[in-house]
């Protein structure tokens, strides 16, 4: 049984966010490859849900060698600012009544027109049929996922956009990572988020004191049904710290089984995170007391130790500000 289909079985056809990562593979033409689902019978675009464990690159490969039989040398993440999916335009419900909020990262890469005569789906019936379209010429699409991701491949091309289909209106906000533990224990569960690079004038980077762990932390943390990365980053630094940032730009996009985090009372997650930059911040620094038991600035050179980080997540990305710093 998969990851989701593990879930589904305690939780139902309620809205779920579902981590994935999309393929737009295209030819020597410029053509885009589709795939005629089984579920719907509509055309979408090549791709499905991560595994516990698994990074995006490692889940596209699968899903492309899955879902065509096709292997691509040169499959690559896009830039964060055309290839991140997350946000209220990503709900899809599915035909068997399953509700999910997509989240995850576009991936491309590039074949011959050719390869596709050695194309061979597994027998899962997930595939009934693949075709190269051009991005001018596309046939409908299934999902609003589809549609924006052929959206971005469009604006490169001078293209229009194609409309988005009309989404319901997420429920309020609410902690389903809390009520999910509920109903499944500490099993690892992936968990999308976000954090955020703040730095003062002198350089220096702020870093909280986790409430849970008693280490330093970025500021930060999970997407709520239907957020975005962006709205979370911004949501949770204005929680946490009381500032506001004018704008927070994407560096990096964090998955696979090496930002795996166990909790000091046995809950385990699968971090898929994205650690934004902040600019523009304004605010008075008002800590969170329910999340956060102090906050500092450090200069590049006195960061803490590894040891005092929360986790291999927020070590990978206090470690890649340094490279940027």
């Amino acid at each position: 049984m998969s990851y989701l289909s593990e879930l589904r079985a305690v939780w139902g056809q309620r809205p779920l966010p579902v981590v994935g990562v999309s393929v737009l593979l295209r030819d020597e033409r410029g053509r885009v490859l589709l795939q005629r689902r089984g579920d719907d019978g509509q055309w979408g675009i090549i791709g499905g849900g991560l595994e516990p464990g698994e990074d995006v690159l490692g889940a596209a490969r699968r899903e492309l060698h899955e879902e065509t039989g096709l292997r691509c040398p040169n499959l690559r993440p896009l830039p964060l600012t055309e290839g991140l999916v997350s946000g209220p335009e990503m709900f899809h419900r599915y035909p068997n009544g399953d509700e999910v909020y997509l989240v995850g990262l576009r991936t491309e890469g590039e074949v011959p027109a050719v390869a596709l005569e050695a194309a061979c789906p597994d027998d899962s019936g997930e595939t009934l049929e693949l075709r190269w379209f051009a991005l001018d010429d596309l046939p409908p699409l299934n999902s609003n996922i589809n549609r924006i991701s052929m959206n971005v491949l469009r604006a490169r091309e001078g293209l229009p956009p194609l409309p988005l289909l009309s989404i319901p209106t997420p429920s309020p906000p609410g902690d389903w990572l809390r009520e999910m533990r509920r109903l499944v224990g500490p099993r690892p569960l992936m968990a999308p988020g976000a954090n955020v690079a703040v730095t003062n004038a002198r350089g220096e980077l702020l870093l909280l004191r986790h409430a849970g762990t008693g280490r330093w932390t970025l500021p930060g943390g999970s997407l709520e049904l239907g957020e975005s990365f962006v709205a979370c980053a911004a949501r949770e630094l204005h929680e946490e710290t009381g500032l506001r940032a004018a704008m927070l730009e994407p560096l990096k996009l964090y998955a696979g089984a090496e930002y795996r985090f166990t909790y000091p009372h046995g809950d385990v997650i699968d971090n898929i995170s994205v650690l934004f930059r902040a600019e523009g911040v304004s605010g008075n620094l008002v800590c969170s007391a329910d999340e956060v038991h102090g906050a500092a600035w450090f200069a590049p050179s006195a960061l803490p130790s590894a040891a005092e980080l929360s986790g291999p997540l927020i070590r990978a990305k206090v470690s890649d500000w340094l490279a940027l710093a």
